[in-house]
């Protein structure tokens, strides 16, 4: 299983990355060892998930949404959280 998510920095900015396990990079991310840009804005929260059944279509899915500016991806979050 691979997952598409985000994440939302201490600076109020968002994070789109994929991984295959969740737990694991979450913790990487919030002790400054997970990429670049969250080095910095730890610690980070989860606020959207997305499953998927292989890396192809996850990897397809981030390169979307890491197009969107922040408004877009807010609705994105917004309208997950209230199904």
């Amino acid at each position: 299983m691979w997952y598409l998510y985000i994440v939302e920095c201490k600076d109020q900015s968002f994070y789109v990355g994929i991984t295959h396990n969740l737990k694991q990079r979450l913790r990487e991310h919030n002790t400054g060892k997970g990429c670049k840009y969250t080095k910095y804005r730890y610690p980070v929260k989860l606020v959207y998930l997305e499953k998927y059944a292989n890396i192809s279509l996850a990897m397809k899915r981030e390169k979307q949404i890491k197009g969107w500016n922040r408004e877009k991806k807010m609705e994105l979050i917004e309208r997950k959280s209230h199904l």
